[in-house]
């Protein structure tokens, strides 16, 4: 059997490229080790950037159905409510900027989305296939599976997690830390006397014991217990031992924990791989970093490197743009993950909290070989930021945008004739991006800017358009 694009692992990674590639017509496959997808809720905040990566691959009216806004913190002491937290400092939408903060969606329920959407362009998911081995060469590459049988693609993509086997067989090292040594238990559990109004806290009650967290997880019936125990510690993940830790740590009765749908264990810890790429494979998502789950950085980073790369892939099989398009992947990916594993790491720690920056709408490739600002007096808006929504001669903006091309937005100045793939959207001078030609990425970031059209045909030349 042979494809274009081999995706292993069919986590958010690899769904969210796997429906990047359909619409681009590009054949790929994702397979996945288990019998069938994810069924906890460990990645469970997608953030205001995702949310507009999920807008244009047209799952979000499915996504805000499926979840709710963060609840405020309750903080008990004794069995008595004793004060508000509030998780994230508080933002406002605005034009440039319709999602204001983290919208919760147990991951389970994104992926089952993801899965839908990927199925309804035609995409497809092989359950059952455990990858073991691969050898590439100049044309392609060929991945082993336990089962028997093998695979044979023109790139493959490892998004198959933290212990992925497609990194290991690359030999690919991983360079991080433990960010807490104290292991950490998550569970889905149903729970009776407790409103769903409120996240709630219960802090350590004495030396040596650690904390309690139950959130009701939004769209579900569903609560997800956290609870953190001592170094060295055994966690028990069956009901029994649910059951215990909550009662031991809160008001509630071992009895009012009735069911536990799902439950693991971790150590946080933050790595980063040592390259995102090796020949004709490339490392995403957990694959290529490891957070904490603080701050929920870790899935929404994992989203957008196969956004990041999904146009890129694309250009190179479908419109045969040249191969060194893909250097680009791990140039502008990298130094992104590293810098949300810092940030991750710093929530957990209490360091930073969460807001502006754990919202992802300021990251950007300004230091991109892709990247070119030729306007002598840039405005705040530059050539590697975030493209920011809005209306333009009576157009919004991320309707503009949405879909798999390029767009021109001619603001305040002519624009140039171009290919019939660009599209094109002419208006007055505005607030978010002041005056000149802007070149939009197909991946929501701005490529190009300039006064004028010059140098915008070697740009376009370069991007196979």
């Amino acid at each position: 059997m042979s494809t274009d694009v081999l995706i292993v692992g069919a986590g958010p990674t690899g769904l969210a490229l796997g429906i990047d590639l359909a619409r681009r017509g590009v054949d790929a496959l994702v397979v996945e080790r288990a019998g069938e997808l994810f069924p906890g809720s460990r990645g469970k905040g997608i953030q205001p950037r995702t949310m507009e990566v999920f807008d244009d691959l047209g799952v979000l009216d499915a996504i805000h159905a499926a979840g709710g806004g963060y609840p405020v913190g309750m903080i008990w002491q004794d069995g008595q409510r004793v004060g508000e937290h509030r998780m994230f400092d508080p933002v406002e939408a605005t034009e440039d900027s319709p999602y204001d903060e983290p919208w919760m969606v147990p991951q389970w329920r994104t992926q089952r989305i993801l899965f839908d959407r990927l199925e309804e362009l035609g995409g497809k998911v092989a359950f059952g296939l455990e990858a073991v081995g691969l050898a590439q060469d100049e044309d392609g590459v060929t991945v082993r599976f336990a089962a028997g049988g093998s695979v044979r693609a023109r790139y493959v993509v490892a998004a198959d997690g933290g212990r992925s086997a497609v990194r290991r067989a690359l030999g690919i090292g991983m360079t991080g830390e433990t960010v807490d040594p104290n292991p950490t238990l998550v569970a889905d559990v149903r729970i009776t006397g407790l409103d769903r109004d409120n996240w709630h806290i219960f802090p350590p009650r004495g030396e040596g014991d650690g904390f309690l967290a139950i959130c009701p997880l939004a769209g579900t019936e569903d609560f997800q217990v956290t609870a953190q125990f001592p170094e060295g510690s055994s966690v028990d993940l069956s009901l029994e031992g649910v059951r215990k830790v909550v009662a031991a740590r809160s008001h509630l009765a071992p009895e009012d924990v009735t069911e536990v749908r799902w439950a693991s264990d971790f150590r946080p810890r933050a790595a980063l791989a040592d390259r995102f790429r090796d020949g004709r494979v490339f490392l995403a998502g957990d694959a290529a970093h490891i957070h904490s789950p603080a701050g929920g950085q870790g899935l929404n980073t994992s989203v957008q490197d196969a956004y990041n790369l999904g146009w890129k892939l694309g250009a190179v099989l479908r419109d045969g743009v040249d191969e060194a398009l893909l250097e680009t992947y791990e140039e502008e990916r990298r130094p992104i993950a590293a810098d949300m594993l810092g940030l991750s790491t710093s929530v957990h720690r209490g360091e930073v909290r969460r807001g502006e920056a754990t919202r992802q709408l300021g990251l950007g490739y300004r230091e991109s070989s892709l990247t070119a600002e030729t306007r002598q007096a840039p405005a705040a808006l530059r050539a590697g930021d975030r493209a920011p929504d809005g209306t333009l001669g009576g157009v919004r903006l991320f309707d503009a945008f949405r879909g798999p091309h390029w767009t021109l937005l001619a603001v305040g100045v002519e624009a140039p004739e171009l290919p019939g793939s660009v599209g094109v959207v002419r208006g007055p001078a505005q607030e978010s991006y002041g005056a000149g030609l802007f070149l939009v990425r197909p991946d929501g970031y701005v490529g190009w800017a300039g006064d004028t059209a010059d140098g915008l045909p070697r740009y376009l030349a370069r991007a196979g358009l």
